[in-house]
Order: structure tokens, then sequence, then C-alpha cells
């Protein structure tokens, strides 16, 4: 089943464009979750391993952050993955 949703610009407004599959922040996190679950990782670890905090990273997982390039890359490190894996199931 596909689902559609209205994207939230940075300024709160709503994106007028319902063919977006997915909200790919929180794609993006199931898929960071997998991974660190997959390490046997705590969230807390991971964010000691990639230097940032770890509240953070419980909001990347749930889909709530639109996170910056340089985090993606500290996250990939930690996961001893390269960072476009990271973005692997985005379409």
């Amino acid at each position: 089943m596909h689902h559609t949703h209205r994207v939230s610009t940075h300024r709160g407004h709503q994106s007028n464009d319902d063919c977006v599959p997915a909200d790919p922040r929180a794609t993006f996190g199931k898929h960071v979750r997998k991974l660190r679950l997959d390490r046997g990782l705590s969230q807390e670890n991971l964010a000691e391993l990639a230097d940032l905090h770890r509240n953070y990273v419980g909001g990347v997982e749930r889909g709530e952050r639109n996170i910056a390039i340089i985090s993606i890359v500290r996250l990939a490190h930690a996961l001893k993955v390269k960072p476009a894996k990271l973005l692997e199931r985005i379409p």
C-alpha cells in the first residue's frame, strides 16, 4: 500500500505535492533504526559513536528531524556503512 502525505516546509506551510509516497524523513529514520538494532546498539550508544545528542538521534529515527549532511555522515560512520546506504530506501 502506498501512503501519501503533505510535506511541511521549514516555515510550517503545507506543500501541495501529494504525489510524495512517504515522508523521506520517516523512511530515513526507520532505516537508521533498523541498522542500529541490527548492530545491537542503543540510541545512546549510536549517539555517542556519532558525536550527536541522544535526543537528536531519537528525533531522526522518528522522522522528526530534517537531518543535515554532516549528521548523515556521522551516523553512517558510527554504523560502519557508507552515507549512501542510509539513503538507499528513499525513492
